[in-house]
C-alpha cells in the first residue's frame, strides 16, 4: 500500500468531520489523512483519567504541532472521569498491564467507545458537525467496535438530539501496518501507543508497545520510538 492514501481504498470523506484522537498511530495518522482529502478536521481528546493519559496527551499535542493545515482545528479536550466505575483497573492504577505476551482481548476496556462517544456526540450536536471519525482497524474483537454498535449509536443521538450524526471509522478494513504505510512522512514517532508509560517515554515492553514495533518491523521502516526498555 506504499503511497497510497484514504480515496485508494475507497474512503472519501469531504467537510466537516470531528476525529476522536487518542495520540496513538491510528488516530493521529487519520487525522492527517483527512485533512490531505480535504476535510475540515475537529480533533477532539477524552480525558478519563487512566494512568498513560498524561503522556499520551503530551505526544499528541506534539503530533498536532506538526501539521501545518489551515483545516486543522484547534484541539478540544472534554474531561469524563472514569475513576469511579474503573475503580482498581489496570488502566486506572497501572498496576499488572497486560504485556508483549498477552493476547489483544486483555487490553479491553469496558464501555470505552460508548464513554468515547458519549460527549463528543453532544459537542458535534451543539457545533453542527454531522460526522465523527474514529480510528478502529480491521479486526478489532470488542463488542462496542462494530458496525452495528456505531450505527446504533447514530440512531440514538438523532432520537436523543435530533441531530443526524455519522459514526465513521475510516480505516476498518485495516491493519496497523497499512495505516503505518499510509502515515509514512508523518512525524509518527510523535505518536503515542503505551499503556505503561515510563517518565512520559513508551516502556517497550507492554501490549501495545509490542504492537507498534510489530508493525515498524512488518514493514522495515525505521522506529525512532523513544521506548524506555530496548
Amino acid at each position: 500500500m506504499s503511497g497510497r492514501h484514504l480515496s485508494a481504498v475507497g474512503v472519501e470523506l469531504k467537510g466537516e468531520v470531528a476525529v476522536l484522537v487518542s495520540g496513538g498511530l491510528d488516530s493521529c495518522v487519520l487525522v492527517a489523512e483527512l485533512l490531505r482529502g480535504g476535510s475540515r478536521v475537529n480533533p477532539l481528546y477524552v480525558r478519563f483519567g487512566l494512568a498513560w493519559e498524561a503522556a499520551e496527551e503530551a505526544h499528541l499535542r506534539r503530533f498536532l504541532a506538526t501539521l501545518t493545515d489551515p483545516q486543522l482545528a484547534r484541539l478540544v479536550v472534554l474531561d469524563a472521569p472514569v475513576t469511579g466505575i474503573y475503580g482498581s483497573h489496570w488502566s486506572v492504577s497501572g498496576e499488572q498491564v497486560p504485556d508483549e505476551r498477552t493476547a489483544d482481548e486483555a487490553v479491553y476496556l469496558p464501555g470505552r467507545n460508548l464513554l468515547l462517544l458519549a460527549q463528543p456526540s453532544v459537542w458535534c450536536a451543539l457545533h453542527d458537525v454531522n460526522t465523527i471519525a474514529l480510528g478502529t482497524l480491521k479486526g478489532n474483537p470488542f463488542p462496542d467496535s462494530t458496525r452495528e454498535f456505531f450505527d446504533g449509536f447514530s440512531a440514538l443521538v438523532g432520537r436523543a438530539m435530533g441531530h443526524s450524526l455519522e459514526v465513521v471509522t475510516p480505516f476498518g478494513a485495516l491493519a496497523k501496518a497499512d495505516v503505518l504505510d499510509l502515515g509514512r512522512g508523518l512525524a509518527v514517532e510523535q505518536t503515542f501507543s503505551c499503556i505503561d508509560p515510563q517518565a512520559g517515554r513508551h516502556c517497550g515492553r507492554c501490549n501495545k508497545c509490542a504492537e507498534r514495533r510489530q508493525s515498524f518491523a512488518a514493514l522495515s521502516v525505521e522506529d525512532r520510538t523513544d521506548y524506555a526498555a530496548v
